[in-house]
């Protein structure tokens, strides 16, 4: 059965509208927009900048990149959106819904467009996405976060996000996530980490409550043409990273055929047998990338070089698996083949361990690796893993970062205002600890690691119905959740089970289209959210025409976006 919460409705019109709050592309792309007053932002203002925030953060939105000019589209969009909090069965905590529904809905074609947040983003973490495709269209939109998202909760002065995005103490009003019994001095705490519900198991089941909670929601906003049902409307799935993943797991579980379309791009996706489960590789790049990217392999690749000099971390990290037993040569360059050798054993290729640079000098393995782990284990804010904790930081204009949490954050501390701290020793490698322990719960060390397995265990995907159209579009060059261990096993687990999905694997592509904006990034890497599009566009015509699906073959003759703006001949899109 679904619950949901107090609904909440809002209009956009005359300057604010659903696809950018008014900004226009031009505005998603300038600078943060301001708050009248910092210490206490209204909800039209945060909403404003949670979505530019996730445009940004998803989108190459630069003048080079093409986005409005070679594909995608920013109009305005006025409409109403509904947002609620919505309940699984024996969950703990919420996961937030909203719809979009525009004033220019189609009611001839009756389509609803099911979103997932990437990573664990908030609510609208997937708008640059479905929102961009399926807005402009007439279609309505509704989006899950997964049981993620920003809703922070501050033990300290027990505070949490409120339906609207302000923040409000206990008590006081139904919060985002509101958990109990923690102490002042916990630390802060997060949905996904902390909720106890390992919501990555819930994924596809979030998916289908958004659906009809959208279904539910058209009938509100057009009375006269009730019921929306999925027999009488048209439901298309689709998310990016994580939001992919979801969008698969939701096609596995849809056993009541609501479903009629889903297309995945980059999706983190586990099939049992087949590939390697997120948390695996993930920790494994954790600890040996840093010291496998001193080999002469990664010389002037981005971010493993500073300049033309190597990172003094990466020989540190060699010689600390070293002192600890994990790698047995004796000098750095002997340490630093060993550990790449390793990564190539079990699976990494060289295209993906080159942008995985990126991921391991940002610490991103650290950060992602230490929010799975308690979400597995189902710990608390103040049971965290291995040691760890989320520090709120008594920075100067601290009330002012605690306002904005819900607009700015990634779902995943740190981030303003918010540190990780634990696991660390006072060695020249202080991280490494931390690292070594989050590995070891998957490694089987330790009384927690079969309850991890297990965790990890319940995320495996189920198959779809035989006649539902799957499309999976990957970066050849994703470094954060190479192809090789999500897309090609769970496509080739497809095929072999007797379905069809049409796999589109992009050359040059790789896990962040925002980094584009890094002119390094640029010349070797082509975007991957125009081929998200086309996938969408094929879809479409599919179901509204009878069209042919593509071929897997479609994808050939992308290059990378070089040093000048992205052309229609670069991006070489499969025709329409």
């Amino acid at each position: 059965m679904d619950t949901f919460g107090e609904v909440r409705v809002t209009t956009h019109r005359n300057g604010d509208d659903l696809l950018s709050a008014g900004l226009g592309l031009r505005g998603l792309a300038g600078l943060t927009t301001p708050f009248a007053n910092p210490l206490a932002p209204t909800a039209a203002e945060l909403r404003r900048r949670a979505i530019q925030s996730n445009w940004k953060g998803i989108a190459d939105l630069g003048p080079l990149g093409g986005f409005g000019r070679v594909y995608g589209e920013v109009p305005d969009v006025p409409g109403c959106e509904f947002t609620a909090f919505a309940s699984l069965p024996g969950a703990r905590a919420s996961h937030r819904v909203l719809v979009q529904v525009p004033d220019a809905f189609d009611k001839a074609r009756r389509v609803l467009v099911v979103a997932a947040s990437s990573g664990t983003r908030g609510i609208y973490g997937a708008i640059a996405l479905a929102g961009s495709w399926g807005l402009p269209k007439g279609f309505a939109v509704a989006y899950t976060d997964k049981a993620a998202g920003s809703g922070y909760f501050d033990p300290a002065d027990g505070t949490g996000v409120m339906l609207d995005g302000t923040r409000a103490k206990v008590g006081d009003a139904p919060l985002e996530f509101e958990p109990k019994n923690l102490s002042a001095d916990t630390g802060l705490a997060a949905k996904h980490a902390h909720s106890g519900d390992n919501p990555e198991a819930d994924w596809g089941r979030h998916v289908l409550q958004a659906a009809r909670f959208g279904l539910a929601m058209l009938d509100r906003a057009f009375p006269d043409e009730a019921p929306f049902t999925a027999d009488n409307t048209t439901l298309i799935a689709t998310g990016l990273s994580n939001g992919g993943g979801a969008v698969l797991r939701a096609a596995g579980e849809d056993v009541d055929g609501m479903l009629d379309a889903v297309v995945a791009l980059e999706p983190n996706i586990h099939v049992e047998g087949y590939g390697r489960p997120f948390y695996d590789y993930a920790t494994e790049a954790g600890i040996l990338l840093a010291a496998a990217l001193a080999a002469p392999e990664f010389d002037g690749v981005p971010f493993a070089r500073i300049g033309m000099a190597q990172p003094p971390a990466w020989a540190l990290r060699g010689a600390a698996l070293r002192a600890h037993g994990r790698l047995t040569a004796n000098t750095p360059q002997g340490q630093a083949r060993e550990a790449l050798a390793a990564l190539r054993d079990s699976g990494w290729q060289d295209d993906a361990l080159k942008v995985a640079a990126s991921t391991t000098s940002l610490d991103l393995w650290r950060t992602v690796n230490v929010s799975y782990a308690s979400a597995y284990l189902r710990r608390g804010a103040g049971d965290m893993p291995c040691g760890f904790a989320y520090r709120v930081q008594p920075v100067g204009g601290a009330a002012a970062v605690r306002s904005a949490w819900w607009a700015e954050g990634s779902g995943v501390p740190p981030g303003p205002g918010i540190a990780l701290v634990g696991g660390t020793d006072l060695s020249l490698d202080p991280t490494l600890p931390g690292l070594l322990c989050l590995r070891d719960l998957w490694l089987g060390q330790g009384a927690d690691a079969p309850r991890l397995r297990e965790a990890v265990h319940a995320t495996a995907v189920a198959l779809p119905r035989v006649e539902l159209p799957v499309l999976v579009v990957h970066g050849a060059q994703d470094g954060m959740i190479p192809a090789a261990f999500s897309s090609e096993p769970y496509v080739k687990w497809l095929r072999a089970s007797g379905r069809r999905p049409v796999f589109w694997k992009v050359p040059y592509a790789q896990h962040f289209d925002a980094f584009l904006s890094f002119q390094d990034f640029s010349d070797r890497h082509a975007p991957l959210l125009p081929f998200g599009f086309a996938a969408l566009d094929r879809a479409w015509s599919h179901l509204s025409e009878g069209r042919a699906l593509p071929e897997d073959a479609a994808v050939r003759d992308t290059r990378p976006r070089g040093p000048g703006p992205l052309t229609p001949d670069t991006l070489a899109l499969p025709l329409p």
